[in-house]
């Protein structure tokens, strides 16, 4: 029997995202969200609540930068999720983090972060705060590329546990997409 726990945000996996922008002064921000994932072919959608100092900024450029929070950066991921870029303006450096300016778009790439997804802005709704993004170049480091593919296992992405707070490191293959569905007749 299932146990029914009524109307939750629960869903496997939520993907740690961190969204980093430019302040008006030109200085980089950065914000922890787990509300978001792939929208359509070459689109994001995140849901940012209009307060938030990250959503001021990339209605400004309309321009972001999404990293893939990982294993190795989850103390620095979670604390920029849970300080305000409108009360703390350096917490991107408190978080250790360091940026370069993106290659495609008008925002800072944080170096520390092995994964990126370059994005600019198609809708945002101050509503309901859901953003629709185009997925302008995606980057990764050497170092989680195997055979010239980006790695899980070397990547070592995370994941919100909406259940319980705590975030789960994702990485071991349990089979194989577009194939092993082959095997039922």
């Amino acid at each position: 029997m299932k146990k029914n726990f009524g109307k939750q945000t629960y869903m496997y996996p939520m993907p740690v995202l961190i969204i980093a922008t430019y302040n008006e002064d030109g200085t980089p921000n950065v914000m922890n969200a787990a509300w978001g994932g792939i929208h359509d072919t070459n689109q994001i959608m995140l849901c940012v609540h209009p307060a938030h100092k990250t959503a001021k900024n990339f209605l400004e450029k309309k321009a972001f930068t999404v990293s893939m929070a990982d294993a190795k950066h989850v103390k620095e991921c979670d604390y920029v999720g849970i300080v305000s870029g409108n009360d703390v303006k350096d917490k991107l450096a408190k978080a250790g983090f360091t940026v370069s300016k993106a290659e495609f778009v008008d925002a800072p790439v944080i170096n520390e972060l092995p994964m990126c997804i370059e994005c600019t802005v198609v809708s945002y709704d101050t509503s309901t705060g859901c953003m629709v993004a185009d997925i302008e170049n995606i980057s990764a480091e050497d170092s989680i590329l195997t055979n010239g593919k980006i790695d899980p296992a070397k990547l070592e992405p995370i994941t919100f546990d909406p259940v319980n707070h705590t975030y789960i490191k994702l990485g071991e293959v349990v089979g194989k997409a577009f194939s092993d569905g082959k095997m039922i007749k």
